[in-house]
């Protein structure tokens, strides 16, 4: 059986903190589906087709990972695509306490997908996309944060 892991995610912009996640994680799974999500708790600055792109772009020569956005519960979106892992990242403290609840209860909802976390390299911690967001906002350069298929 394959192991397919979903990377889900608003990914506002896509960072090289997700990146690191992804690399590391390419020996651990068959196929990685980077979920693109909708938040409504968030404000987003990018339309969710232009991240998919990014992606999708960023990954066109490696075959086990692809992008596709999807609305509604990332458990629901796991069973559609047919992958039995969680893939998430964390950079800190803060980010395991929140993920640990999102992962228990998606385990109550749906136990046939597993969550794997990975602790992000040291030197990728402090960012996050909502910091990249704000700096773009603001008219910073953003450019060493993301990839270099991310254009604004």
């Amino acid at each position: 059986m394959k192991k397919i892991a979903l990377f889900p995610g608003t990914f506002d912009p896509i960072t090289v903190g997700h990146t690191n996640i992804i690399a590391r994680a390419l020996p651990l799974f068959d196929e990685i589906i980077v979920g693109v999500g909708h938040n409504i708790n968030k404000l987003t600055l990018f339309p969710i087709e232009k991240r998919v792109n990014w992606i999708n772009e960023i990954y066109r020569n490696e075959p086990k990972v692809t992008a596709d956005f999807y609305e509604g519960l990332t458990v629901d979106f796991c069973k559609t695509i047919g992958a039995q892992f969680v893939l998430r990242g964390i950079r800190n403290m803060a980010d395991f306490d929140y993920e640990k609840n999102i992962s228990q209860m998606n385990r109550m909802i749906y136990p046939q997908a597993e969550t794997i976390f990975l602790m992000c390299d040291p030197e990728f911690t402090p960012i996050s996309s909502s910091v990249v967001r704000d700096l773009i906002r603001n008219g910073g350069n953003a450019s060493a944060f993301v990839p270099k298929e991310v254009i604004f």
